[in-house]
């Protein structure tokens, strides 16, 4: 008998091929959601600056990056949509002329049987105050009122060909809003995307300038408190309730907890939003050489999975499927 110890689970990391012979959490291109922006206006795609290799797309580049996606394996798209023009009802969502529906008929019809079209369904980027809902006369989110707006845009975005309605207003009986309209009105396969537990974070920054965010104050009466996570639990609960086909947990990289108690409760699928500030940061590391680009990039991505997502909607959607399918 040889000194030292009988068990070693070293042997499981002795080789590449064995490491992933036994790896427990795997990627795949079609597990991931590409976020887009179309932008209403502009002939050429706009660099976003707190986000390096985004951009607001016109309608033309927009279809162009769609394809791509589609090629790449890419499960899914999240269209969101800034207008040139906002007012405080955020009348442009529901226009049908307004960008975000001509940008959804447009993409159903070039990649449509492809990928999952999917919309946001989210008055924030069409308010000119910048908040996810109406407001009252004394300037607060009037959660009813917003219902009214939430059915008329769930309508407007089901008849413009949308798969998936992502519902990220985070406002009380959204889920069951929409859905009756929904099956009321003849969309009853339209598909609903409940953002269930999605906190107040810091982390949706360059969001906001992505979308050209007018917003005053802060939308902490609405979004949930950072420091809940049986909140968390609770909204999910009640969407699911509700009729959320899918459920959402947004941010991933601090939540990580609120999606695994998700993903061990929840009887529909459950995803999680790589945000916008979580991107930027990574980025901003690596272009600074403090760390390995592709190798944080694929680690989040995989801590994400492992606490229990069934999908990730990232910024690398298309690169990271590049690097799997390579």
């Amino acid at each position: 008998m040889t000194d030292g110890p009988r068990i070693r689970p070293r042997r499981l990391r002795n080789t590449p091929a064995m490491r992933r012979l036994v790896a427990e959490t795997r990627l795949h291109p079609a597990e991931f959601i590409l976020p887009m922006f179309v932008r209403e206006g502009v002939s050429e795609p706009v660099a976003i600056s707190s986000m390096p290799g985004v951009v607001n797309h016109s309608l033309d580049s927009l279809r162009r990056a769609a394809v791509e996606a589609a090629a790449a394996g890419v499960g899914g798209l999240m269209l969101f949509g800034i207008p040139e023009h906002k007012d405080a009802i955020g009348s442009g969502a529901t226009d049908e002329n307004g960008i975000l529906n001509v940008a959804t008929r447009a993409i159903v019809a070039e990649v449509g049987d492809a990928i999952v079209v999917q919309t946001d369904l989210c008055l924030d980027e069409f308010t000119d105050h910048g908040h996810c809902g109406v407001l009252d006369a004394e300037g607060r989110v009037d959660n009813d009122a917003s219902l009214v707006r939430y059915r008329e845009m769930g309508l407007a975005q089901a008849a413009a060909g949308s798969h998936l309605l992502g519902l990220s207003g985070m406002m009380d009986g959204q889920v069951a809003a929409v859905r009756d309209a929904l099956d009321v009105n003849g969309f009853p396969d339209t598909a609903l995307l409940g953002y269930a537990a999605k906190y107040a974070s810091a982390f949706y920054g360059p969001f906001r300038e992505a979308v050209n965010s007018a917003l005053q104050g802060d939308r902490r009466s609405y979004q949930l408190d950072p420091a809940n996570r049986r909140q968390g639990a609770r909204e999910v609960q009640l969407d699911v309730e509700e009729g959320a086909d899918i459920v959402m947990v947004k941010p991933a990289m601090s939540y990580l907890d609120v999606l695994a108690d998700a993903a061990a409760t929840s009887p529909v699928p459950v995803w999680a939003y790589q945000v916008s500030g979580e991107y930027s940061m990574i980025e901003a590391a690596a272009a600074n050489g403090w760390i390995d680009r592709r190798r944080a990039i694929e680690e989040s991505l995989v801590g994400i999975r492992r606490a229990g997502a069934g999908a990730i909607l990232t910024y690398w959607a298309v690169e990271a499927a590049g690097w799997l399918r390579s």
